[in-house]
């Protein structure tokens, strides 16, 4: 009996454990109930199916498909505000490096709906927070390595040959043009991120021009990444959101108190010189003048942004999403935050 019962006794154990687990509550509010379903149209697919067809026809279908963002493809993605439609198919159709690349992003990518759904669940997050936001319309698209998220009257493109994974054979033939830390960021990881950071930006929360100076900078950005936090999947590592490697966020963490004090010392926070601050919120391979051997993540000020607004709105429990993104003053979110990280000696 005894047995029984010690077995018993393991195995709702056992169930306790699965449910505790399978059932932890998210902090996320509920969207089950919305009412949307994004699908991102494959323009590729429809171009390059028209390879073999007659290209009048071929450019009135995609004209009237995919109207302002054939015209955007067509004068501005890949050929120039003289050319017409059909002399664009021909070059591409004609262009055997075209016809490689369609090859590789079909491979690559011979369905989306794991984007798709992403994408349905990061603006059902949206919609939710900012019930008016229009979720535009998406299209998959190649342009050549020139175009990743661009972003038209009534559409936002996916240059899904701008995702095609790090180790892409054609990113390495592109290192000039290309660097590589830029090229390491193109997986399919990405997108959803870099849909969400672009839609952020010029959507919803455009940077005001007053802010100038570096601090303004910092927290504007650092508000953006916090709203990606709330709206993109869970699982999103920050890395990916940041666009950071592993060894760069280690050392962002490790030396966060060190760059803190380094823009304090050097009276940075209200430096309003684009020259002298741009270092510290623009996209490289690295910070210039902080860390050993070029070993400083980049983008620093915005790195330092995001953990200042996570600090204040830890702090402030009672200040909901949208009043943060509409906080105007940098300065109190700073002086509200409490923030002040250890330096690492």
């Amino acid at each position: 009996m005894s047995y029984n019962v010690k077995y018993l006794q393991i195995y709702l154990f056992f169930l306790c454990t699965i449910a505790f687990f399978s059932c932890k509550t998210s902090n996320r509010p509920d969207v089950s109930h919305m009412k949307l379903a994004i699908k991102i149209q494959r323009f590729d697919q429809d171009l390059y199916q028209g390879k073999n067809k007659d290209v009048q026809q071929t450019d009135a279908m995609l004209q009237k498909k995919y109207g302002y963002f054939y015209d955007d493809f067509v004068r501005r993605m890949v050929g120039n505000p003289d050319m017409k439609g059909t002399e664009v198919l021909n070059i591409l159709y004609k262009d055997q490096a075209y016809t490689d690349l369609n090859k590789e992003v079909d491979s690559v990518f011979p369905n989306l709906k794991a984007t798709e759904k992403e994408l349905t669940q990061t603006f059902k997050y949206i919609k939710y927070y900012y019930p008016k936001t229009k979720v535009p319309r998406f299209i998959g698209f190649l342009s050549g390595f020139s175009y990743q998220i661009p972003l038209g009257d009534d559409y936002m493109g996916i240059g899904l040959d701008m995702f095609l994974g790090k180790n892409s054979k054609f990113y390495g033939a592109l290192i000039e043009s290309i660097p590589l830390y830029q090229s390491r960021r193109f997986e399919p990881a990405y997108i959803v991120p870099r849909v969400t950071e672009v839609f952020a930006h010029e959507e919803l929360f455009k940077e005001r021009d007053n802010d100038q100076n570096l601090l303004a900078k910092m927290i504007y950005n650092g508000k953006i990444l916090y709203f990606m936090d709330q709206v993109l999947p869970e699982t999103t590592p920050d890395s990916v959101k940041i666009g950071y490697t592993t060894q760069q966020m280690n050392w962002s963490q490790q030396y966060e108190g060190n760059v803190w004090g380094y823009l304090l010392q050097n009276n940075l926070l209200f430096e309003s010189d684009y020259q002298k601050i741009q270092v510290y919120v623009s996209d490289g391979p690295f910070t210039p003048g902080l860390g050993e051997k070029r070993s400083a993540a980049p983008k620093l000020g915005v790195w330092i942004g995001w953990q200042i607004v996570k600090k204040y709105m830890a702090e402030n429990p009672e200040v909901t999403l949208q009043q943060l993104m509409a906080e105007p003053d940098p300065q109190k979110i700073l002086s509200k935050s409490k923030y002040k990280p250890k330096e690492n000696q």
